[in-house]
């Protein structure tokens, strides 16, 4: 129970505080290593594959959890939305993102491993954070069959609660005390890759140009030729 209530009741505050004050610190004192590395020019093609997957499937995912896990369920029950129509949407919704993210990473852990020279100006943090989330990834999916045979969504209601305490300050991890051991396991390794994420190449994601969807007009790079281009052109010295 002791054990229980440290890793499920104590350890998501120990994550989300070193998420969120190692981010703002790596920011403020390590600017110039706020980058992901990239080895566009290496294998491009399985690059684009990869990375497009992987991204598509990500966000997806993210999305999901958000919502699945912190919407109010008096929300979901005001909308009309049974536990067991939340429960296959999230199944179908999440293993389709889910397969699309795996062979995304899975392509990319493959193009930094066996790439020699990828290989060689990849760093070990690198390398370990794309296998760590090719492991949750596969720990996600694993998890499709055992949400299966509770379609009454009642595990589902868990985990709901479950991070809705922690979000509200209120943590009760006895809540998921009897889950499967993969679910476990599935939140464990969530949380620490959030422990991990300031002192990775993830740290990227809060510089998201996502202000670039709001644009409006253009953007104006030279409103005329320089007057000594000019000159050159035509031949005047």
């Amino acid at each position: 129970m002791w054990l229980n209530n440290a890793r499920y009741g104590w350890y998501p505050y120990v994550a989300l505080t070193v998420f969120l004050l190692g981010s703002l610190l790596r920011f403020d004192h390590s600017q110039y290593t706020w980058r992901t590395g990239s080895s566009q020019l290496l294998r491009r093609r399985q690059l684009l594959w990869g990375s497009n997957l992987f991204h598509v499937g990500i966000l997806a995912i993210f999305a999901g959890h958000l919502v699945g896990l912190l919407t109010p369920i008096a929300i979901f029950e005001a909308l009309g939305v049974s536990h067991t129509f939340k429960q296959l949407l999230a199944m179908i919704f999440g293993g389709v993102a889910g397969v699309a993210c795996w062979i995304g990473i899975a392509l990319l852990a493959h193009r930094r491993l066996f790439d020699v020279r990828i290989r060689a100006t990849s760093s070990f943090g690198d390398i370990a954070i794309l296998l760590l989330l090719w492991v949750q990834l596969t720990l996600g999916l694993l998890t499709i069959p055992i949400s299966a045979q509770h379609l009454d969504g009642t595990e589902m209601v868990k985990f709901m609660n479950w991070a809705q305490g922690i979000v509200t300050l209120h943590p009760d991890a006895a809540l998921i005390a009897d889950v499967s051991p993969i679910f476990k396991l599935h939140l464990f390794i969530g949380m620490t890759i959030f422990l991990v994420f300031p002192f990775t190449r993830l740290v990227h994601v809060w510089s998201a140009p996502i202000w670039y969807l709001g644009r409006t007009g253009y953007q104006v790079v030279r409103t005329r030729r320089p007057t000594v281009m000019s000159h050159a052109v035509s031949g005047d010295d």
